[in-house]
């Protein structure tokens, strides 16, 4: 993401001047005590942070940590017209962000979406969908594409359905990232999620992975030799494979040897960017923005991982107030104590363990490759998200009630999932230095 730090107020050493000198003593302690209630005030300005659950691990699942109607709202997306029958987008990754372009902001939201006649993004979709606005209130319309693709569904701006126009010089969609049908097992194969959109250095890029069910899976990045609607080609780092060395993981159906790093992010800092990526480490992008720089061994962040560390997904950098905010989403699973009493804890799966809620943790800093401090909880059920700055300089994050499993994919709830969510946030100030969903108790 493109790092808009927030303006740092300047700390000035109060020293009397002539005017206290004559008025003696007296006057001199009461000129000290205005700008020392100041701060005092100052810090009552901000909310506090909350103590952390003991011990580490345990996931916070107050409802002041939830997005509520009184600090979120539904995006109401333009619909396509396999939207019509639902009535909204179905979308999962919710990714939405705010930039500004020609002296006006443009917000851009995109996201995992699902094709016509399917119940998720699996085994294959077709694509990725950009939505822009002037602000968060809309309308939400859909990128006009019509110029590029005439005869295409409005607003797809990138789909392996494009293959067609390679040409010498310019992929749009790289081998790996073609359909292709396998033995019986699914048939038809090839998904795209978790996109999201950057405006860096005058050029529009799109970071996201190839799914599970693909012929390679992992991160990917493309560039635009237009504007945020495209048209949109394959980095030349990604026209092999996708970022990164292979790594373990996945589900079992993965052919072995196909499984790169996923859930790419990208942040930005002055004339600098660097990827980053799910499996906790990070890659500097070349000056020209075409691979990462080379090196043995994608270094890591340094972390202060749950012990036993579980499974987290979509990392992303934010950075505000001086400081970096490493995001991670994790399951926060539910067991039982030994008292009887439920246990709400960020654990690896196992025997008597259910997911909960997919929530978004956050790990702070003072420099983007850590150390980090110990992970809190900023928000329940809003993981795998992005932290966005409005044109007006307010803090949001996503959010999708996750349909997979736990709490939104309960029946009587599943019907409100995969949803384009953004909840208010709250800082807690220069000492606290910590990021909430915003919280009715937080002061």
């Amino acid at each position: 993401m493109t790092s808009e730090s927030s303006s740092e107020s300047s700390s000035r050493t109060w020293r009397p001047g002539r005017r206290t000198l004559l008025a003696g003593a007296a006057g001199a302690l009461g000129a000290v005590a205005l700008p020392q209630a100041a701060a005092r005030g100052a810090k009552r300005a901000y909310p506090a942070n909350w103590p952390d659950p003991a011990p580490y691990g345990l996931a916070d699942t107050r409802k002041d940590l939830w997005p509520r109607d009184d600090n979120s709202r539904l995006l109401p997306l333009e619909l396509r017209p396999r939207d019509k029958e639902l009535g909204r987008v179905w979308i999962r990754d919710t990714y939405v962000n705010c930039f500004t372009v020609d002296g006006r902001p443009l917000y851009v939201a995109t996201g995992t979406t699902r094709a016509p006649g399917l119940a998720a993004a699996g085994p294959w979709n077709d694509g990725l969908f950009i939505w822009t606005a002037r602000s968060l209130d809309g309308p939400w319309q859909l990128a006009d594409t019509t110029g590029i693709r005439p005869d295409a569904e409005k607003g797809k701006v990138w789909s392996p359905e494009f293959v067609g126009e390679n040409r010498p010089g310019r992929t749009v969609v790289a081998p790996w990232q073609e359909y292709w049908v396998d033995d019986g097992q699914f048939g038809k194969r090839g998904n795209v999620w978790a996109p999201e959109v950057h405006y860096f250095r005058g050029k529009w890029y799109i970071v996201a992975c190839m799914g599970d069910h693909s012929t390679l899976v992992g991160s990917f990045m493309l560039v635009s030799d237009g504007g945020v609607a495209g048209p949109y080609r394959v980095v030349e780092g990604n026209l092999a494979k996708p970022f990164g060395d292979v790594v373990p993981g996945g589900p079992a159906f993965i052919k072995p040897g196909a499984y790169h790093h996923i859930d790419g992010s990208l942040y930005a800092e002055g004339d600098d960017a660097w990827l980053v990526l799910h499996n906790h480490v990070y890659a500097k992008f070349r000056a020209d923005m075409e691979d990462i720089v080379p090196v043995t061994g994608l270094p890591p962040f340094q972390q202060q991982p749950y012990q036993p560390e579980p499974y987290l997904e979509g990392a992303y950098v934010f950075k505000h107030g001086g400081k970096y905010f490493l995001l991670h989403a994790a399951w926060d699973r539910t067991s039982k104590n030994a008292d009887g009493t439920t246990r709400y804890a960020y654990d690896p799966p196992g025997t008597g363990r259910t997911q909960y809620q997919y929530d978004a943790v956050i790990a702070v800093a003072d420099r983007f490759e850590g150390p980090y401090t110990k992970r809190y909880t900023a928000g329940v059920g809003a993981g795998h998200n992005n932290i966005f700055r409005d044109h007006k300089g307010g803090l949001w994050a996503t959010f999708f009630r996750n349909p997979a499993h736990g709490y939104w994919a309960d029946p009587s709830r599943v019907a409100d999932a995969a949803v384009a969510g953004v909840v208010r946030l709250e800082w807690t100030g220069p000492e606290g230095n910590r990021l909430y969903v915003k919280r009715r108790n937080g002061r």
